[in-house]
């Protein structure tokens, strides 16, 4: 999610720590990652590379990409990976197969493309008229990528698909603030939540990346949704935002359990670490990142992806 909010105070330090030997930590028991401040109230994203690194929008100011590096002793570094073009704010962000960083561009209306070995970001995908703002974004195992598209003003949404060739289609224009997006490790379902409603809707998957068959995973009473990543057994890490909580909902719309947060507002989550068990959560009130451990790894994490792509 992303609106406009004043920035917090920038830290002055650019690293924290992080106990050196995450398989010491208890499951599902938040930690601090990143120190509060050192990200805008805009961070959004996350995203691990190639290269095992966290990636997130709005260090120290918007329009930025940070890069979160830990050493092998548990410390952790902050560093400015990128600056956006001028008028670009990035928001969601995935790797694609080419290990390439895609970033939902929310105020240049655009999917943007870096490329980590320069550092040069070009427009991979220019949304169309009609578009609200490219929100969050995810990649199917063959390559085909969406995006969520809240109009925050009258609580409604679109859902796009963006095809290898950066052609772009619209696949549904009657939705609630559609925000979450992601992709089942199979790659035969896609998942879209939507914020101020409280609900999260599934589709199949077409071989065509076309979607069919929509129905209602699950719906809450209260707080918002917001970014979700499913891990390997098929369940999806819903940040709950205001909840200060990540909802772990199973694949036939269960909530298996609520991880405590320190922070109340987070804006996303994704997995990442040695073994692609550690889910990283950005929070918007702290602009900073936590982390947790899970009991399954997540579905992009390194070495974890299954090797199914398009649906039957």
């Amino acid at each position: 999610m992303h609106r406009l909010f004043p920035l917090l105070a920038v830290c002055l330090a650019s690293a924290c720590s992080a106990p050196a030997n995450l398989h010491q930590e208890a499951l599902f028991e938040a930690q601090d990652h990143v120190a509060d401040g050192m990200f805008t109230a805009g961070i959004e994203g996350p995203a691990v590379g190639p290269d095992g690194a966290l990636y997130a929008v709005n260090f120290e100011r918007e329009g930025t990409v940070g890069r979160v590096l830990e050493d092998p002793s548990g410390d952790v570094q902050v560093e400015l990976f990128v600056t956006l073009p001028e008028g670009s704010t990035g928001n969601g962000l995935r790797f694609d197969a080419e290990g390439r960083l895609l970033v939902a561009d929310y105020t240049g209306h655009a999917i943007l493309r870096i490329d980590p070995a320069d550092r040069g970001v070009a427009i991979f995908a220019p949304m169309p008229a009609g578009t609200h703002q490219p929100n969050d974004i995810a990649t199917a195992p063959d390559g085909t990528l969406y995006a969520s598209d809240p109009d925050w003003a009258h609580d409604s949404g679109q859902l796009w698909r963006i095809d290898r060739d950066g052609s772009v289609h619209l696949l549904d224009a009657d939705m609630g603030t559609t925000n979450g997006i992601e992709v089942s490790p199979d790659g035969r379902r896609l998942y879209v939540n939507e914020s101020v409603q409280r609900r999260i809707w599934t589709y199949d998957r077409l071989p065509d990346g076309g979607i069919a068959g929509k129905r209602l995973l699950i719906a809450f009473d209260d707080h918002g949704l917001d970014g979700m990543r499913a891990d390997l057994g098929g369940n999806l890490h819903v940040a709950r935002y205001g909840a200060g909580t990540v909802a772990v909902v199973s694949p036939d719309g269960r909530v298996l359990r609520e991880v405590r947060l320190r922070g109340a507002k987070p804006t996303n989550v994704a997995f990442g670490g040695p073994d692609g068990r550690t889910v990283y959560v950005t929070l918007q009130d702290r602009g900073a990142i936590e982390r947790y451990r899970s009991d399954v790894p997540g579905r992009e994490a390194r070495g974890a992806q299954p090797a199914a792509g398009t649906p039957d």
